[in-house]
């Protein structure tokens, strides 16, 4: 057997975690923006078509021996558990083990990586993006990073024709709809261009992902920053909006600002607050809320608007009607990965093991405790 390898790049969002990952372009082409700890010191470079060709044929071949090797062993070329563990237990480079993956869980998704893949020509695009449907069947759904500038410059043909040759949904990272907090954090965007870029990609046909990031306006701006978000995805009415708590580990270089005062972080308590603001505010949109990242407080807060957004602000209200004592209780167990929501601190097994652990930590360190439970987060970034 060939130990066959392709490129792939360092992230891709938790939605996409049985993808295949392809990578269309290396970096991002902006990185400034003072909160993302990814690419920093990274050279954004565009691949040519005959790379990502290479790449995608790379895959392909991948995709037939696994299948040839899966019919050797009377699997019929399915991706089994056994077929899946044969490979596992051989010293195969990593991306080869991501595509015997991509086989067992069978989601058919590509997400195509790195940061802003609109900012290739849209024929370039368009060529890669068919390729890739000629050599690889069973692609049921393609993803890509875009910026809200990038796509803003795109005519509506353009993205139409990257739509047509197979794109079908683009994450966008807005994080922010007020123009004092975009400014701050460098993210080289207005309110308007997001609104523009959105209203774009949803004219031709994409689906549309876009991320708000509570607590990025810090407790300066917090109100600002909620009810001008929900005002321009208002305006967009993405598929998704997708929350990622703000979180400031000392690689990132928003860090130095709050060393310095320039910036002043809320606590987890006051975002919950923010958070409750914004989907307050949202209004005469269809979007799904999802709160699908580990740094998020309150992880069952989502579900499709208007439906469920009384179910989503009650439960925000039942988290804030805790005592201080319980939320220090909630916030231990959710760092720990054991709580999504308030309801899971009613079932006792839990419950007794995030108490065992508070009381280790009291015994240990009674005053650090919130500081140690943050950067339990931070590590996770």
């Amino acid at each position: 057997m060939k130990h066959l390898s392709f490129e792939q790049g360092p992230i891709r969002p938790p939605s996409e975690a049985y993808s295949l990952l392809l990578r269309f372009t290396r970096n991002c082409n902006w990185n400034q923006c003072l909160f993302c700890p990814v690419y920093k010191r990274h050279k954004f470079s565009r691949r040519s078509l005959e790379e990502v060709k290479a790449d995608i044929d790379t895959a392909a071949e991948i995709i037939g021996q696994v299948r040839d090797a899966s019919r050797e062993m009377g699997c019929s070329g399915r991706v089994t558990q056994e077929v899946a563990h044969h490979f596992y237990a051989q010293d195969l480079s990593q991306s080869y083990l991501s595509v015997v993956a991509w086989l067992y869980y069978g989601t058919g998704a590509v997400f195509l990586q790195d940061a802003n893949n609109l900012l290739l020509p849209a024929d370039q695009l368009a060529a890669m993006l068919n390729h890739l449907h000629e050599k690889i069947s069973g692609v049921t759904r393609v993803t890509s990073y875009a910026r809200s500038k990038t796509a803003a410059r795109k005519t509506l043909e353009e993205l139409t024709e990257i739509r047509v040759a197979g794109l079908d949904r683009i994450h966008i990272g807005l994080e922010s709809g007020n123009d004092a907090v975009l400014e701050f954090v460098r993210k080289g965007v207005t309110g308007d261009v997001h609104i523009e870029a959105g209203q774009k990609i949803k004219a031709a046909g994409m689906e549309l992902s876009e991320y708000y990031m509570p607590g990025l306006g810090g407790r300066a701006l917090w109100r600002e920053h909620a009810l001008d978000t929900a005002r321009v995805l208002n305006s967009i009415n993405p598929d998704f909006i997708r929350l990622r708590t703000l979180r400031i580990p000392d690689r990132i270089p928003l860090y130095q600002k709050l060393r310095t005062g320039e910036f002043q972080q809320m606590n987890d308590d006051e975002t919950v607050e923010e958070i409750r603001l914004f989907i307050e505010n949202l209004d005469g949109i269809e979007s799904y809320v999802a709160s699908d990242h580990i740094m998020n407080l309150l992880q069952d807060v989502e579900g499709r608007l208007p439906r469920d957004k009384d179910f989503m602000l009650g439960k925000i209200d039942r988290y804030l009607s805790l005592t201080g004592e319980e939320r220090r209780h909630y916030r231990l167990g959710r760092r720990m990965g054991l709580y999504n929501g308030v309801d899971d601190m009613e079932r006792t097994e839990l419950r007794t093991r995030v108490n065992g652990a508070m009381a280790q930590l009291l015994a240990q360190c009674p005053e650090d405790i919130d500081t140690i439970m943050a950067d339990m987060v931070n590590r996770m970034i």
